[in-house]
């Protein structure tokens, strides 16, 4: 969900502008997804190179992420959207750690779209992980980590690998997200920032994917 910034730069607003219009965006999006039957949603929402932006944007993200959890409950409700998270929980300030947590229980018999939320969030600081975690389970595997064993240890094993990434704002690359899951993932780069990306645009990009010829490395 890339552009915040920039849009609030083009409009001569903060920064945090971008971000809680970003939000509004991401929650229209969310109930596209939602009624066009799609069961997984991942949303990029704060990654584990965002520390390196200023104390003052981090901590508004984080009151962000913290607020909006809670007051967005009626809305899973209403939509029947279970909340799940991905990321290195244990580096969150503890009340965002306990909002997280929450959020997952009182969602977690909601059927219809399960909302992945990227927090604190890195590709490949989530290998590493699943690695460490597979390797504690089991010592002996040193000598024959699989995939099986990574993919088992992933942060949410039960989701499964990507079918369509977009990314809005123009730039082109995956910026350390779900590279596990992405390798045979279709891409989409949308010029739009994201606070101006709605649901038009992402039924475009789903009708392209729709489009689309995935042969997974065969011929057919």
């Amino acid at each position: 969900m890339d552009g915040n910034g920039r849009w609030a730069r083009e409009k001569g607003l903060p920064r945090t502008s971008g971000h809680n219009e970003g939000l509004k965006a991401a929650k229209q999006i969310v109930k596209a997804v939602h009624d066009a039957g799609i069961s997984y949603l991942t949303l990029y929402t704060f990654s584990t190179e965002n520390w390196k932006r200023t104390e003052e944007e981090v901590s508004f993200l984080m009151k962000l992420i913290k607020t909006s959890l809670r007051k967005e409950y009626e809305f899973y409700k209403e939509n029947d959207i279970r909340v799940v998270h991905s990321g290195d929980l244990s580096v969150l300030p503890r009340d965002i750690q306990e909002e997280i947590e929450l959020v997952e229980e009182d969602t977690s018999h909601f059927t219809s779209l399960v909302v992945n939320l990227a927090i604190n969030y890195g590709g490949r600081d989530e290998i590493v992980r699943a690695a460490s975690r597979a390797l504690a389970d089991n010592p002996a595997l040193a000598q024959r980590l699989g995939e099986d064993h990574i993919r088992n240890n992933l942060d949410r094993p039960e989701i499964p690998d990507l079918d369509l990434i977009i990314r809005s704002g123009g730039e082109q690359r995956l910026s350390n997200f779900m590279l596990w899951r992405s390798s045979y993932a279709e891409i989409f780069f949308s010029q739009t920032l994201w606070p101006d990306f709605n649901k038009e645009e992402f039924h475009e990009i789903l009708q392209w994917f729709m489009s689309r010829t995935r042969r997974y490395g065969g011929t057919t």
